[in-house]
């Protein structure tokens, strides 16, 4: 869409969204004062998708990279996937042949923990087991040297339980990159209770130095923007579950302006990661309940990569196709459940889906995860997606009207239960003052 063919309630949101992602950046608390680390050399744990993009992002800054594994064979895939990225960035004309080799010859593979001892910055990027990444952290805490930052590059995990691995938790921080990692802009840096000043400065710092949107968020379970995410995920398969399908739920948010809906952004994430991440949840005692995405995972259907999901993906396509074989599953989840399928609406949807990530960032804010509503904003375009001409979640929601969000989030509290529904204050306050979110940036 053209500036020319913008309304003025589109331009509007841009012009909020432009001075958003400047703000974003300049964290209350964080004045020129704080002194910001050099970062000259930077370590790369894991070379799989997400960690072979964020390797790619230090070197197009022309920063090295260690980029480590454990395994041969998997660090000879990722230097590959690499490689294969550069080169077709350079058959695009984006980059020149000279500036491939450039490139490649700034990320310096290994397979020893040694070889990151003189970095500046490591950045882990295993997968979501809190096991395995509290005993990289131990090690990291023993080979690196003084000063240097230790990130985790967590969707979800607790900061805090990674950082006691270590003996120097004012060092330890997250930078949760979004996949994939050297296309997507945001960095959601997450700080945890000991995260030192100097080491938030620096990750933010950093993180525009390689050409991100940086925003400062606080620690629980999935930060600021997968804590959302979560919401509209269990309102999306609750949705399913009662009666309509994941490509009618799909549509709603495509529609809406998403780039793709929940459960494509699922199959594209992994169905794995998300398996994985209701594990450890379960591990730790939380009530997860059985769903029909864990028995896709169980029968090996992870999403693109195995082109079989919650849609099949057709000889190497992206593009999903609905599955009958799926249909079926969920027709037999709901049966075993004594699930009667209902008639779901356009509208139910689109409330159920949207408002439920309205009330949990008003949450986040009232917690204090989020600073101000811009962050939440930010977040969630350059994360996620969400329709740049509308601004924002919370920039939205302003425009839609708080008093209408609330009255149906108290219905679907009402007639539903569970706690995303369980009304925020914020939202009630701001409502009872005839205020809106961006009263709070």
């Amino acid at each position: 869409m053209s500036d020319q063919q913008l309304s003025p309630e589109q331009q509007a949101a841009l012009d909020y969204l432009q001075q958003a992602t400047e703000r974003a950046g300049q964290v209350s608390g964080l004045g020129a004062d704080v002194p910001v680390r050099t970062v000259a050399s930077v370590g790369v744990i894991g070379a799989g998708t997400m960690g072979g993009g964020i390797a790619m992002n230090f070197a197009n800054a022309g920063i090295p990279v260690w980029l480590l594994e454990v395994e041969p064979a998997a660090l000879e895939r990722g230097l590959a996937v690499i490689r294969r990225n550069y080169e077709n960035s350079a058959a695009k004309g984006r980059i020149t042949s000279a500036q491939v080799e450039e490139r490649m010859a700034l990320i310096r593979p290994t397979l020893s923990y040694d070889d990151l001892g003189d970095v500046d910055l490591v950045v882990e990027a295993v997968f979501e087991d809190m096991a395995v990444k509290r005993e990289i952290f131990a090690t990291l805490d023993r080979v690196c040297k003084p000063g240097a930052i230790l990130a985790t590059n967590t969707s979800t995990l607790d900061i805090d339980e990674i950082a006691a691995a270590t003996g120097r938790p004012a060092d330890v921080v997250g930078m949760h990159f979004f996949s994939p990692a050297n296309v997507m802009k945001l960095v959601e840096n997450v700080r945890g209770k000991a995260t030192s000043d100097e080491v938030k400065a620096t990750v933010m710092a950093v993180s525009r130095q390689i050409g991100k949107v940086p925003v400062l968020v606080g620690n629980c379970h999935g930060f600021v923007g997968n804590r959302i995410l979560h919401q509209r995920g269990h309102e999306a398969t609750a949705l399913v579950n009662e009666g309509t399908s994941p490509a009618a739920v799909d549509k709603v948010l495509t529609d809406f302006g998403m780039p793709m809906g929940q459960f494509a952004m699922s199959d594209l994430a992994g169905l794995d990661v998300g398996y994985r991440i209701r594990e450890e949840r379960r591990k730790a005692g939380d009530e997860v309940p059985a769903s029909w995405l864990d028995t896709l995972a169980e029968q090996g259907r992870f999403g693109q990569k195995t082109q079989a999901g919650v849609y099949r993906y057709e000889s190497g396509s992206r593009v999903p196709v609905a599955d009958p074989a799926v249909d079926l599953l969920i027709a037999r989840f709901r049966e075993a459940q004594g699930v009667r399928p209902r008639v779901v609406s356009e509208q139910e949807i689109l409330e159920r889906c949207l408002y439920v990530m309205v009330n949990e960032a008003a949450k986040i804010l009232e917690e204090g995860i989020a600073s101000r509503a811009l962050d939440v904003d930010v977040t969630w375009v350059y994360g996620y997606g969400f329709p740049r001409v509308r601004g924002g979640l919370l920039y939205w929601a302003d425009q839609v009207g708080l008093a209408e969000i609330l009255e149906r989030v108290e219905f679907y509290y009402q007639s539903l239960g569970g706690e995303q529904w369980a009304p925020a204050g914020l939202l009630k306050a701001l409502v009872a003052e005839g205020r809106c979110f961006g009263d709070l940036n």
